[in-house]
């Protein structure tokens, strides 16, 4: 029977608050069980299992990243959009690298086409690209681009990569003034299959 007062709602945020503090990698239904004082068998009233539980932090931390974003490029095209949804993806991902990680792992894409966040955020993501006059296959490239670069930096900075003097603020700056150039000037595809027409 399940704890009077739990919901899926407040054992998914719980969890989200657990993965900040612990790494997301070390939520387990045990610690959670814990810190509500309950046994962790009370938890599946909740949720199916630890995989059900990290897909809905991902989903959660997914949901509460595009919101802040949506806020931050609302209103804004070209650079001054591309800085401000880089900025608001760091800005999430170091305070809250827990959550962060969650939307890192893979997720069915059944789940991912059920997801309102996930739809959103695609919408928000290709709506800014487009700004820059892309379009499939292009839009593609260009999201995991900006997303390889906005990862691979966040990843680096949290774990203390940069050991370098220059400010590493000052080289996210440069690194996002380089990807607006790139988009601006976004090369063509070279040609796979050239005439052999003479």
């Amino acid at each position: 029977m399940a704890r009077a007062g739990l919901t899926p709602d407040l054992v998914v945020a719980a969890a989200a608050e657990l993965a900040d503090e612990v790494g997301f990698e070390n939520v387990t239904l045990i610690a959670l069980a814990r810190r509500f004082g309950v046994k962790d068998a009370s938890l599946y009233s909740h949720v199916r299992n630890l995989g059900d539980l990290r897909v809905r932090v991902a989903l959660l931390a997914g949901g509460e990243m595009i919101d802040r974003i949506a806020a931050a490029v609302a209103g804004r095209a070209g650079k001054d959009a591309l800085a401000a949804f880089a900025d608001t993806y760091r800005t999430y991902a170091l305070q809250h690298p827990g959550r962060y990680a969650a939307t890192q792992i893979r997720i069915d894409q059944s789940l991912v086409a059920d997801s309102p966040a996930m739809r959103r955020t695609a919408e928000i993501t290709y709506g800014m690209l487009r700004a820059y006059g892309l379009a499939e296959p292009d839009l593609t490239d260009a999201v995991r681009l900006l997303r390889s670069t906005f990862h691979g930096y966040c990843a680096l900075e949290a774990g203390g990569g940069f050991g370098a003097p220059r400010d590493v603020q000052k080289s996210w700056e440069r690194a996002i003034d380089a990807l607006h150039v790139l988009l601006e000037r976004w090369p063509e595809e070279a040609d796979t299959n050239p005439s052999t027409d003479g």
